[in-house]
């Protein structure tokens, strides 16, 4: 398994955002993810509009998964409604000694 970090970006509103992350939880543990750490980043501006929005709720995951389940997760997240936008990013493995 490998460490990744996923951004999301959710709806500022409070019954969209919780049901948003409440698919994304539901969605990582179907698939045997691991959730090592959540970093709650709070509403920010948009650098541009996402689906006529201009602003966004930010949560950062450290996540351990199987490469094969985030292409699978991708597919997934890209028919979800609940998130404005969202992105995997592998982490270095430390080396070895």
């Amino acid at each position: 398994m490998r460490q990744y970090e996923l951004t999301v970006i959710f709806p500022l509103e409070e019954d969209q955002y919780q049901a948003g992350r409440e698919q994304l939880l539901a969605e990582l543990s179907a698939n045997q993810v691991e959730i090592v750490k959540t970093d709650e980043l709070g509403d920010r501006d948009l650098a541009y509009e996402i689906k006529k929005r201009q602003r966004g709720r930010y949560v950062l995951y450290t996540i351990k998964a199987d490469p094969v389940k985030i292409a699978v997760l991708d597919r997934i997240f890209k028919l979800n409604n609940g998130l404005l936008k969202y992105l995997f990013v592998r982490l270095d493995e430390p080396p070895q000694t």
